[in-house]
């Protein structure tokens, strides 16, 4: 699993970018929210999901550990897959979102695209414990994550690409704090894990 990519934007196209990673050129698909953080020729990081399919690879990017979170518990809802997911995430904010599952707005998910009665029960019965309105945070596997910079959001998503889950990263990340580099906070988190 890729976790997540850092390159070079050389495309930025409506419904994808390309990303320059050390000469070879990945088409990412991105939501507008994220596209509109991506400058051309400037160096970003998408946390990635890669959907596979028998009869194609695809990359779906994000610019925030949040919006990733949440496209992650939204292809888990039944009846909803990666493209529909990543409209969503182009019509409404993560905030947004999770405030309307949170509250049980069903007339403001059905508006969203893909989105008909049945899907947006489904969200919300499915999805209504897994996220919080409150502070607009969002929930996963019940634990908060704890991604406020770019230290803490690179060593969460590397571990992520190792297997583990947020439930497993998040408690332990808590107590990474004050450490300087990606790699201390991989290490002690590893060690963490593995004594746990």
């Amino acid at each position: 699993m890729i976790g997540f990519l850092r390159g070079t934007v050389t495309h930025l196209l409506p419904e994808y970018c390309l990303l320059d990673v050390g000469g070879v050129g990945y088409m990412v698909y991105i939501a507008s929210s994220t596209r509109s953080r991506l400058r051309l020729h400037e160096e970003a990081t998408l946390f990635t999901h890669l959907s596979v399919r028998e009869d194609a690879l695809t990359l779906y990017g994000f610019y925030t550990q949040e919006e990733y979170n949440v496209f992650e518990l939204l292809i888990s809802v039944s009846g909803i897959g990666p493209k529909v997911a990543l409209g969503i995430l182009s019509a409404i904010s993560v905030e947004a979102l999770c405030a309307a599952i949170h509250n049980q707005k069903l007339a403001e998910l059905t508006k969203l695209p893909g989105i008909g009665k049945k899907s947006a029960q489904r969200m919300i019965l499915e999805l209504k414990g897994k996220v919080s309105s409150d502070d607009d945070a969002v929930e996963m596997d019940e634990t908060h994550d704890v991604i406020g910079d770019d230290l803490m959001s690179e060593a969460s998503a590397a571990l992520t690409s190792l297997g583990y889950s947020a439930a497993e990263i998040n408690p332990v990340l808590r107590r990474a704090g004050g450490m300087k580099t990606v790699q201390e906070v991989i290490k002690f988190a590893l060690r963490e894990i593995g004594g746990e």
